[in-house]
């Protein structure tokens, strides 16, 4: 390199480091939004940097207005448990997951046998890719929960009804399932699956529900038992949010095609990789590993990185890749 080229170089070095450091002493919520892709909230099972995701203006100020008054909340009563609850959510809403396990992890020193605090912060382990402390927190929430009334757990992202489908019961045993299911321990996440599914009181639990448990017992070899999770499923079902779950099971029911699971003009990541993770997973338990293969990593090109269908995908591919 000559010592003229050497100067350019340097001078588009010196030029561009400039350029960034004025870019980041602007505080201003569009470029607070721009620079979210590089903060860091988890590790891929692969170990590739999983960053926060950008979010339109429109909707960074929702979630950041929805933040503040959790905010205002918890500064005015710092002692109630439902408070830190809602600052842990709103908080995670903005992909800020790693800080919203510590709202949790604060609350649980205070409140050390309040279930629902161990069953969100399970719920953003599974988020973060620690299965292992997913599970502990909430086998913990699932032991204190004996004796406690059921009850309908709030949206803090309503469906467009509007309509809560959860409950704090259920949720506990739906996420307890997962976190098995991904460690690939099918026979402790049928055992939660089976627990939630006494507990559905509508048809989108119930779907989202029997979807995993299907799915678990197909994995085992349970073929037969699995079929009859399938018989209340049916194309009159009332479904609210868990439509992706309910097209996936009239998919195992054969009553769609694959490929209408896998034609998502139109629809969000979250669609995206919940069906798609559904018809991966189809194929490979008939035997089309190669087709599944495929799938799984059409899905985890997208980018919510956090549903539930692109971690189990992730889970999916890297257990092949360890198996070769």
């Amino acid at each position: 390199m000559n010592k003229l080229t050497l100067m350019l170089t340097l001078c588009t070095l010196i030029g561009c480091s400039t350029r960034y450091s004025v870019d980041n002493t602007s505080k201003s919520k569009s470029s607070a939004n721009a620079e979210a892709d590089t903060v860091v909230e988890a590790y891929s099972l692969f170990g590739r940097l999983l960053t926060r995701p950008a979010f339109s203006p429109q909707r960074r100020n929702e979630l950041d207005a929805q933040l503040a008054v959790a905010k205002n909340n918890f500064d005015n009563n710092p002692n109630d448990p439902e408070n830190i609850i809602w600052l842990g959510r709103r908080t995670a809403y903005l992909s800020r997951y790693r800080e919203a396990i510590d709202i949790y992890s604060r609350g649980i020193e205070k409140f050390p046998t309040h279930f629902k605090l161990y069953r969100h912060r399970g719920h953003r382990y599974i988020t973060i890719r620690e299965f292992d402390k997913a599970i502990g927190d909430l086998e913990k929430a699932a032991s204190l929960i004996h004796g406690v009334p059921d009850e309908v757990e709030q949206d803090g992202l309503p469906n467009k009804y509007n309509i809560p489908t959860s409950t704090s019961h259920t949720n506990i045993w739906y996420h307890l399932g997962l976190a098995y299911y991904l460690k690939e321990d099918f026979e402790n996440a049928r055992r939660c699956y089976l627990e939630c599914l006494t507990l559905c009181k509508n048809d989108d639990i119930l779907c989202a529900t029997t979807d995993w448990l299907y799915m678990t017992c197909r994995r085992v070899g349970l073929h037969d038992e699995a079929k009859t999770y399938l018989e209340p499923i049916n194309v009159d079902m009332t479904i609210y949010e868990d439509s992706a779950y309910h097209r996936r099971l009239l998919m195992y029911k054969g009553e769609l095609q694959p490929s209408a699971l896998l034609d998502t003009s139109g629809a969000n990541d979250l669609t995206i990789a919940t069906q798609g993770y559904g018809v991966g997973n189809w194929y490979f338990y008939n035997g089309e590993i190669e087709k599944a293969k495929q799938i799984f990593e059409q899905v985890i090109t997208g980018s919510n990185w956090a549903a539930f269908g692109y971690i189990a995908a992730e889970a999916e591919l890297y257990r092949m890749s360890k198996k070769k």
